[in-house]
């Protein structure tokens, strides 16, 4: 199963405690897709996400200043 979190308009560090408060309610494996729109909180977020044990799957520009990061719960 694949969830999305859209934290467009977040700022850090509120963009990485949503997320981790969502794949706290997640099962391991499952996937999470984040959306931001702040390059900074995305290299901060696929950052914490991997030191917590998270699998970041990728990150991409999906429009002009969205990124997607995609991660497996671990």
């Amino acid at each position: 199963m694949t969830e999305e979190l859209d934290l467009r308009g977040e700022v850090c560090p509120y963009t990485f405690v949503r997320t981790k408060l969502k794949l706290e309610e997640m099962e391991s494996g499952e996937d999470l897709i984040v959306l931001l729109d702040d390059a900074a909180a995305t290299a901060n977020v696929s950052k914490s996400l991997r030191n917590e044990g998270h699998q970041i799957d990728g990150i991409k520009s999906i429009a002009e200043s969205v990124w997607e990061i995609r991660a497996k719960k671990g």
